[in-house]
């Protein structure tokens, strides 16, 4: 790994979490430079931020008095260079979107812990909807956002907000990819006001199977639906398209499956939709390479486990744009580390040399 890119990638991540923090080096005693390492020990060994330093007291009370937004806007700043770097305004772009969670241990409590009632000793989780580039032509498929999710949240909101803070940052959004748990009228009918092309997994819903099992084996077709939603004590009317395909052959799970598509694109040819849609796996690849870099945390304060979900997903952003060719995610972890642990060290030394000058 180039030593000299290596160093301004931690540099990245000092500037990332001072302003997450609210912190300058040139004020404040502890600030990004003092807490990139034990962020960064943290991220390597799969450990708690206490267990590595004595920072971690710092970190957290920091966090607490600022809000989750600073946190945002400082990973999209980071976002803004990238995208000026790789000339991502000149590009069209699929974007998946996906939930993610990190486990709860403990008394559930508040709107940020949701419930978790299967066996095990996990009693909650923290959630957070991940927007990630997905495009067969883009190298850098990396997570452009990813915000807290709290009970009770309405998707359409949630959605069209990432995708006012994300839009400036990129060229023509061609098309949107949502799961199952994404088919939601409200969802659907703001993507057709806000001219977003969008393809939805629909989950088997009973008021649909009389129209696919009358269809033959590997029989597909096109049909233009109706939709209402309730919305400011109005109600609204839309259309949009629910292709139907009847056991259709998949060759990763070697076995046959019924498939169901929304979409308010006309045109998407029904060849393409399954190998359009499996696109959107690729945010699960990103969700698992994050979890090699889990920083542990206690706390039910979704600000800490927000920044850390971010911190971890600055890493994983990083080593996707400048390194995954070269090395694995682990790899460059511990590259990251014995160099910002150098580079503090040679500061040390430094500030020695010039008490005993």
């Amino acid at each position: 790994m180039n030593r000299e890119r290596t160093v301004s990638l931690i540099h990245s991540l000092r500037y990332f979490t001072n302003n997450s923090l609210g912190t300058k080096r040139e004020i404040h005693t502890i600030s990004g430079f003092e807490l990139s390492e034990p962020l960064l020990d943290a991220a390597v060994y799969n450990t708690y931020v206490e267990t590595v330093g004595n920072k971690a007291d710092t970190l957290y009370l920091r966090l607490r008095e600022g809000l989750s937004e600073m946190t945002t806007y400082s990973y999209l700043d980071y976002i803004k260079r990238l995208s000026d770097k790789f000339s991502w305004k000149n590009k069209e772009f699929v974007l998946a979107f996906d939930y993610t969670d990190e486990e709860f241990y403990g008394d559930v409590q508040g709107l940020d812990i949701h419930g978790w009632k299967k066996t095990g000793a996990i009693t909650g989780k923290f959630k957070f909807l991940t927007c990630s580039i997905v495009s067969d032509d883009i190298p850098q498929k990396i997570p452009l956002l990813s915000l807290p999710i709290q009970l009770g949240h309405y998707k359409s909101y949630v959605i069209s907000h990432m995708l006012t803070l994300i839009k400036p940052l990129l060229g023509e959004i061609k098309l949107l990819l949502f799961d199952r748990g994404f088919y939601d009228k409200d969802l659907m009918y703001e993507l057709i006001q806000l001219k977003y092309p969008f393809l939805i997994f629909v989950p088997k819903h009973h008021d649909k199977k009389e129209i696919l099992f009358p269809l033959e084996e590997g029989e597909k077709f096109t049909v233009l639906w109706n939709g209402e939603v309730n919305k400011d004590k109005s109600n609204y009317k839309f259309e949009f398209y629910l292709t139907f395909m009847k056991q259709i052959y998949s060759r990763r799970a070697d076995t046959y499956f019924d498939w169901v598509f929304a979409t308010n694109i006309d045109t998407i040819a029904l060849e393409e939709m399954i190998r359009t849609y499996r696109k959107r796996w690729r945010i699960e690849t990103g969700f698992r390479v994050q979890d090699e870099a889990r920083i542990k945390c206690k706390s039910t304060e979704m600000r800490i486990r927000y920044f850390l979900f971010m911190f971890e997903q600055m890493l994983q952003t990083q080593w996707v744009c400048f390194y995954k060719e070269e090395v694995s995610f682990k790899e460059f972890l511990i590259e990251m580390h014995k160099t910002c642990k150098s580079l503090v060290e040679n500061q040390k030394r430094s500030y020695f040399k010039n008490l005993k000058a």
